[in-house]
């Protein structure tokens, strides 16, 4: 696996106060990412949660956040219990006035490689276009 980041990019049609309000908030994060128990935008901030393949084993996610700049980007590691690796995804947020543009990086991707299946680089990929492409778009902007 080569040390490329994965990078996904979104642009819904809701000003950046809205998705950084989605990415921080705990009450809205429960509403399309993972169910979480709690969550404060502030470095060094520790949350963990169960999420994996619909059809397969549920991992326990560990994270810190590493970088906040309010409204515009928050950091934070990802890893796994009891597996080896780490990484770290950047939430950064592109405020354009009446539309943000979200591009979401997942770095260290490949320090999962001895993990099995479910830790390909493809997987990390189709999930991060999940939640960006269906589940917050849905979120952000509801179909009336």
């Amino acid at each position: 696996m080569n040390k490329e980041p994965l990078i996904v990019e979104k642009v819904y049609n809701v000003p950046a106060v809205k998705v950084w309000d989605a990415l921080t908030n705990i009450e809205k994060i429960k509403k399309w990412y993972f169910q979480i128990d709690d969550f404060k935008a502030k470095v060094g901030f520790k949350f963990d949660f169960v999420g994996g393949p619909d059809d397969g084993p549920q991992y326990l996610h560990l994270c810190e956040i590493t970088k906040v700049e309010e409204k515009k980007l928050i950091a934070y590691t990802w890893r796994y219990d009891n597996y080896p690796g780490n990484s770290e995804i950047t939430w950064q947020l592109f405020d354009n006035g009446d539309t943000t543009q979200l591009k979401l990086t997942h770095v260290g991707l490949e320090t999962f490689k001895e993990n099995g299946k479910d830790f390909v680089k493809e997987n990390f990929k189709s999930g991060w276009s999940y939640f960006l492409n269906d589940a917050l778009q849905a979120y952000l902007e509801p179909t009336a």
